[in-house]
């Protein structure tokens, strides 16, 4: 399974911790008081539960792969046993939590098989008790073959359902943060519309003006010429800043443009305005605001954006960062060093899940540090 979808089934599974495993421990903690009819048939039918719920905590923390086959054997034992030896019919509880875990870790192509083999174990071992009492064969085919298996399907089927969901769940948010990614490119396109498609336009009306003129006023003709070589040089210029993310923006434009693409990721955003930036470095923190927006959407995991924006500078950190080394941004690399030549210092830290960004100015922080601060929470 991808890393992403690991991240997106834990947070979820984390949720489920807080849910699953209360009711489950009343549910066991009822059982064993209820069947047990000494301590030592108490100890045993409470392993069981206490095994089903070690599964449980471990799978919320997304690893199961160490303890879910002790458990598995466990829970098995206890349930042979129940039968057996204590006649415990509620023996059942802990494999019919352990198994669905179990299976849930094998390859497709071997889920189907393996829940056909755990349900015939249970199956089998409750027909066992058979052995024992002969008279009562409805009752043991109800108590311990019947109600045993049947739960032990109905579970298995529940946990498959259950992982399909947390699939959607993922598929879902990739395909927000695609759209994202692009609505930004579109952004891009339009910009470099909005950059040549203009000048192309004047460069035409210029041009056949010019036609126009030529024999009859060549001063005016050799004017609209320079003007036309002046627009297409301006133009190349415009278009080189565009590719290397070096045009000056709006910052306020582009907090909004940040907003609207990380809600259509499903990524919450907060913003918290200290004072609002020199306008000296407006378009340069505007820059960078575009360019870790791009970087979250696409490298990060994120569910929660804070944005921070003060005098000298504007900070933005990102939760879902991978446990990996610090990847290579290539436009952050630019940028830092535009930042650097304007008197400033970009900086770009990775740890404990969470990635910062912060580009700051120190020379434009005001002699007064306590500013009004405003929040956006979104």
């Amino acid at each position: 399974m991808p890393e992403h979808a690991q991240t997106t089934q834990g947070r979820l599974r984390g949720i489920n911790l807080a849910m699953i495993i209360p009711p489950l421990a009343a549910v066991g903690a009822v059982l064993v008081a209820v069947d047990a009819r000494s301590w030592w048939e108490g100890a045993l039918l409470t392993l069981g539960v206490v095994a089903a719920l070690v599964v449980i905590e471990r799978w919320t923390a997304g690893d199961t792969s160490r303890v879910v086959l002790p458990c598995l054997i466990i829970t098995a034992a206890v349930w042979l046993l129940g039968v057996l030896v204590t006649d415990s019919h509620t023996a059942f509880y802990g494999i019919t939590i352990v198994g669905p875990y179990f299976i849930s870790q094998l390859s497709r192509r071997h889920r189907v098989p393996a829940t056909l083999a755990l349900s015939a174990f249970v199956a089998a071992v409750g027909t066992a008790k058979l052995l024992e009492s002969p008279a009562d064969v409805a009752g043991v085919l109800i108590r311990y073959v019947l109600l045993p298996t049947g739960i032990m399907v109905v579970a298995t089927g529940l946990m498959f359902a259950n992982q399909r969901f947390y699939e959607v769940i993922e598929q879902s948010r990739e395909h927000e943060a695609e759209l994202a990614v692009y609505r930004e490119r579109i952004r891009f396109a339009s910009d470099l519309h909005d950059i040549q498609g203009h000048t192309l336009h004047v460069v035409k009306l210029k041009i056949t003006l010019a036609e126009k003129l030529l024999r009859s006023d060549i001063g005016r003709v050799e004017e609209e010429l320079r003007e036309v070589r002046a627009l297409v040089s301006d133009t190349i210029t415009q278009t080189k800043e565009l590719a290397y993310a070096q045009r000056r923006l709006n910052l306020s434009v582009e907090l909004e443009n940040a907003k609207n693409l990380f809600e259509a990721a499903g990524i919450r955003v907060r913003v918290n305005r200290e004072t609002d930036p020199d306008e000296r470095v407006n378009g340069l923190l505007g820059q960078v605001l575009r360019e870790t927006t791009t970087n979250i959407l696409r490298h990060a995991q994120a569910t929660r954006v804070r944005i921070t924006l003060s005098e000298s500078g504007i900070t933005i950190v990102n939760d879902g960062a991978r446990e990996a080394p610090l990847p290579e941004l290539g436009g952050l690399a630019t940028l830092k060093e535009r930042v650097g030549d304007s008197g400033g210092e970009l900086t770009v830290e990775q740890k404990d899940g969470r990635f910062l960004t912060a580009a700051e100015f120190p020379s434009l922080r005001s002699a007064n540090p306590h500013s009004a601060a405003r929040e956006d929470d979104r």
